[in-house]
């Protein structure tokens, strides 16, 4: 009777034991979800933060540790409850370690997660903040938290695995980075590459004819704005200059021709009065008239009844009306007229 009884009080103290377990490990898990015990209908309620101040403090070093490097993100696991110590729930799983982190990221990198778009987002991760889970899929970290909070559970947006682990990684900004670098050496390697060929196009003649001919084209073109630029720019004033330097030495021929022209003899007259003859000219430059002289006979003017008129040989061989010449010279300014026609001096001679 009384081993009955000591059986009864012991199998009663267990199943006390066993329900006082059950009710905590309920009590905790409630606890962590953020569930209130008071309220009859479990709503879940937030909390509120205790220190604001005290908050961005942890923002603040929980930024220093992403700028430092990698580190997980889930906080220290709760201690056991007495239900999973005394065996009646299975204990949680345990963290994982720093090698098992190795092989989830080296699953990651080969699945190529960190160089795709995120799956909640389909955006670029950049240089955005990244998370990667224990199941080796990668999100933006704002994304993770997002989704879990308006899903209301902790699962992966992937692959459905509850209860994962995040640890902050820096794989895609890194990439984003190490793209960039690539993109500036490949565009100053390009302005380098071009600047070259450029100048070799400027210094070495080409092959082709069409380009070889717009090469020396260019460098004509070269060489003229060169001179243009080195000259002076005054149009006018370059101008009247030659205008000047035109007129100073027409005076100085005309003078040295004044003091070196000789009176011809009289072969040459007859090679001066040929040369007219040859040239065919019987008008007289002044007035236009044709010319009548014995010794200038021409066919047309053998049937002419016209007045004879004097003409005037000059040493030049160009032949005038007396009167003409007389009035012209009677018009100059100069002391010593010359030629109408070729502005020289002359003598002449009345044939």
């Amino acid at each position: 009777m009384a081993m009955r009884k000591g059986s009864t009080s012991k199998a009663s103290n267990k199943l006390v034991i066993n329900s006082v377990a059950f009710y905590d490990h309920i009590t905790r898990s409630l606890l962590q979800q953020g569930v209130s015990l008071s309220d009859p209908l479990l709503g879940l309620k937030r909390k509120a933060p205790r220190n604001p101040q005290a908050r961005g403090r942890v923002e603040e070093r929980r930024l220093q540790r992403e700028e430092d490097g990698e580190y997980v993100l889930d906080a220290a696991p709760p201690p056991l409850t007495l239900a999973q110590k005394l065996g009646l729930v299975a204990s949680p799983a345990g963290r994982l370690t720093e090698d098992e982190w190795t092989q989830v990221k080296a699953r990651s990198i080969q699945q190529g997660e960190s160089s795709q778009p995120c799956a909640v987002c389909r955006e670029e991760f950049l240089l955005q903040p990244q998370v990667l889970l224990s199941c080796s899929h990668v999100f933006h970290r704002a994304c993770v938290q997002a989704f879990e909070r308006f899903s209301g559970r902790r699962c992966c947006p992937m692959c459905r695995k509850e209860q994962y682990e995040t640890r902050v990684i820096h794989d895609a900004a890194q990439l984003f980075r190490h793209q960039s670098a690539t993109r500036i050496q490949a565009c100053w390697r390009g302005y380098v590459a071009r600047k070259r060929y450029k100048k070799l196009r400027r210094s070495i003649c080409p092959k082709d004819k069409r380009l070889r001919r717009k090469f020396f084209e260019e460098k004509l073109q070269e060489l003229n704005d060169s001179f243009v630029r080195y000259c002076h720019t005054d149009t006018e004033a370059f101008l009247s200059d030659i205008n000047r330097s035109l007129s100073s030495s027409r005076r100085v021929f005309q003078q040295l021709e004044r003091k070196h022209v000789s009176e011809p003899r009289e072969n040459d007259w007859e090679r001066i009065q040929s040369q007219v003859i040859q040239r065919g000219v019987w008008d007289c430059p002044i007035c236009l008239i044709a010319l009548c002289s014995p010794s200038l006979q021409t066919e047309g003017d053998t049937s002419s009844h016209r007045p004879h008129r004097p003409t005037v040989l000059l040493s030049c061989s160009h032949v005038f009306h007396q009167l003409c010449l007389e009035a012209f010279e009677a018009f100059t300014t100069e002391s010593r007229p010359s030629c109408p026609v070729c502005r020289s001096v002359y003598h002449k001679k009345l044939i």
